[in-house]
């Protein structure tokens, strides 16, 4: 029999020796993806994604191996190969995209002799520049030049990602693996290079296999998906099957846990699935998911469902598939989350006015006396928090986000501006503060693994801000840290535990549960919830809900994705360039009239429904940089409904609605907005 075209992997086992024992991960996983197609591997952290994606290029780390299985791409059998036949195909045919780019890239070496090498292996001098120079333009990096002869440490997150992703597309490589390739960039950036990933399957002829927990990006990037599940695949179907009726319980529930693009209102909590994965060596007797299915019986528990084809050409691995596709049972009839939300009284806390932040460049040249423009972060940005609410904020990377946090809790002084909590002046600087200020203003950070010591026990970790800002005596400390993880819906042994011993979702858990230590009046949430799969999202969103009508805590909530942000948040902010946009009730921000720049982020989202047609941002032109914002509008070259000079060269005015509560910095009137937008919002079921 001929072995078909593009990657085919056929009943593989990977194994990890460690000191306890050997711990099967992934278990006869079987995939084809077929040249020309974008085949999506979707599951939460800890299902076996990435092992998964390694394996199949034969990138384990040392201690992990094929155990049984093969991996075949077109006619190779790469399990097979040597050492030096391995190297070729890495260096010729494969290419991989990491979620953390900086460990996969050369400390050493500058972007553009790496993007050179990937290009042109053999002589990288032989490269085609105006090649490297397009791609990097395509992925969202509109300064090649200063792009290329920078360092990757002298890079943003974000811009290490679309430099990686860059790297992967130079070339036609026969394979292309994504591992969470998208999941730190927003949401216009994103959208861009999915565009361009399905430029290049079509023109190239490249088969995709792309890991993500992002439903969303899945439904509208791939052609088939599999879902992994404990390391094993547990259902299989052509993208729009699974989205329309999925089979597995474990698959109905990925999709009952992602947020919509809804106002906040009558809405209930998301539905988390409860429970967690199953280390590789605890696995049940049983189906894997029995013990977190609602719908799960005595055979579950009892017998291994196989993985079994049906007649429509699906696979699924569950005793009551046949219930399912039936109809007669929902596999989430026991999982409806109860409990809905009131409306918070919205009390101003904290008040920041006209603030400003501009960053200083220095001279490329040591000894050189000439100065380069500054970067303008913020610009006379004014926003408020309400007490016992959320204040959500939106923008694309460098829009200043990040930096209007960092102001507010002291870890970068304004230029210019006040911050006020209560209405009692917060000096600028953190070392300024006193420890009562220090109290009521607390952050949880993007990274849980750069924020949480990582030598130090969660006991250790949350002790901390116990003693030291809530004032908690030495023998009363045990019993908060108990009732602390308890809050988070951790149990109190994991006090014992190191961070590298927790999954990201719990480790993020310990960094909320640490803000909430000190009792804070406000906590500023910085992306928070991006690098989480979407189960433990909800579960997070769910917990972060809670905990707020419990408190009465204000919260700032930051991040890429609207339909997140506007899960939570009881207004939105728009950020551009440091310029406040637009800002309104969530609600109200979800339907006409939206500033322009609001539309695009709206109209970029991505949608869980394969069915929906792809709505792409109007926007043209290259990101300006932030030390050469246009005199007019920020927005103005990249605007999809420009005014010409008007534009240009005059700020534009903030125009606020009837009622007050809906500001829009735009020169065209809100009417005019309105007349000229269609809702990008079914305010039936909340999806873009």
């Amino acid at each position: 029999m001929t072995t078909p075209s593009g990657l085919h992997v056929h009943e593989l086992d990977v194994t990890y020796s460690t000191a306890p024992g050997t711990l099967p991960t992934v278990r006869r996983a079987t995939l084809h993806v077929p040249r020309g197609r974008t085949v999506g591997l979707v599951g939460e952290s800890g299902s076996g994604k990435s092992t998964l994606a390694l394996a199949l290029l034969r990138a384990l780390p040392e201690n992990g191996r094929i155990s049984h299985g093969h991996v075949t791409l077109d006619d190779v059998d790469l399990t097979r190969l040597d050492p030096e036949a391995l190297r070729a195909i890495w260096r010729n045919q494969v290419r991989l995209v990491p979620q953390d780019p900086l460990p996969a890239m050369n400390p050493a070496q500058r972007v553009g002799s790496q993007l050179a090498e990937a290009l042109e292996p053999e002589d990288p001098r032989k490269a085609d520049r105006a090649a490297i120079d397009a791609v990097l333009t395509n992925v969202g990096l509109p300064d090649p030049r200063r792009i290329k002869r920078a360092y990757p440490f002298e890079l943003s997150g974000g811009q290490q990602q679309r430099v990686m992703i860059a790297m992967a597309l130079l070339g036609a490589p026969s394979l292309l693996v994504m591992d969470e390739p998208t999941t730190n960039l927003d949401v216009t950036t994103e959208a861009a290079i999915l565009d361009l990933i399905r430029d290049r399957v079509r023109s190239d002829d490249t088969a995709v296999l792309y890991v993500s927990h992002s439903l969303g990006v899945i439904a509208s990037l791939c052609d088939d998906v599999h879902v992994l599940y404990a390391g094993e695949i547990v259902e299989s179907a052509p993208v729009e099957a699974i989205y329309e009726r999925p089979l597995h319980p474990y698959t109905a529930g990925l999709l009952a846990a992602v947020p919509r693009l809804d106002g906040r209102g009558a809405r209930h909590p998301l539905r988390a699935i409860p429970g967690r994965i199953p280390e590789p060596g605890a696995r049940p007797d049983g189906c894997s998911f029995a013990p977190r299915c609602p719908i799960a019986t005595p055979q579950c528990h009892a017998e291994v469902p196989t993985l079994t084809e049906r007649d429509d050409g699906r696979a699924v691995a569950c005793h009551r598939a046949d219930e399912i596709a039936a109809g007669t049972i929902d596999p989430l009839s026991q999982a409806d989350a109860d409990g809905e939300r009131t409306p918070p009284r919205p009390v101003p806390l904290l008040e920041a006015r006209y603030v400003s932040k501009t960053y200083a460049r220095p001279s490329l040249r040591p000894f050189s006396r000439t100065s380069r423009p500054g970067v303008h972060a913020l610009r006379d940005v004014s926003l408020d928090v309400p007490r016992d609410a959320t204040l959500g904020l939106v923008g694309e990377s460098g829009s200043g986000k990040s930096t209007f946090a960092r102001v507010l809790v002291g870890l970068e002084p304004a230029d210019d501006g006040t911050v006020s909590l209560e209405a009692s002046p917060v000096p600028a600087r953190l070392k300024d503060r006193p420890r009562a200020l220090l109290e009521r203003l607390q952050m949880v950070f993007q990274s849980s693994d750069e924020a949480l010591p990582p030598h130090r026990t969660v006991h250790s970790i949350l002790a901390r801000p116990l003693t030291r800002l809530a004032g908690i005596p030495a023998h009363e400390v045990d019993g908060h840290v108990t009732r602390l993880l308890e809050a988070v819906n951790l149990p109190p042994d994991y006090a014992t535990r190191q961070p590298r011993a927790l999954s990201g979702g719990e480790r993020q858990r310990v960094a909320i549960a640490r803000a909430f230590a000190s009792q804070p009046d406000l906590i500023l949430f910085d992306e928070s919830v991006s690098g989480l799969d979407v189960s433990v999202q909800a579960s997070v969103l769910n917990l972060l809900d809670t905990l707020q009508r419990r408190h009465r805590t204000g919260y700032l909530f930051i991040g890429h994705d609207l339909a997140v942000v506007a899960h939570l948040a009881d207004e939105i902010a728009v950020l551009y360039l440091g310029t406040l946009l637009e800002r309104a009730p969530t609600a109200r921000l979800l339907a006409p009239p939206y500033h322009p720049y609001t539309e695009a982020l709206l109209a970029a989202v991505p949608r869980p429904d394969p069915h929906a047609k792809p709505v792409r941002p109007p926007l043209e032109g290259d990101l300006p940089s932030p030390s050469d914002v246009p005199p007019g509008c920020p927005f103005a070259t990249r605007c999809p409904r420009p005014l010409g000079p008007t534009c240009d060269d005059e700020p534009p005015p903030l125009r606020a609605n009837a009622a007050g509560d809906h500001q829009v910095r735009c020169h065209i009137p809100l009417d005019e907005l309105e007349a000229m937008q269609s809702p990008l919002v079914d305010a039936r079921d909340g999806s873009a």
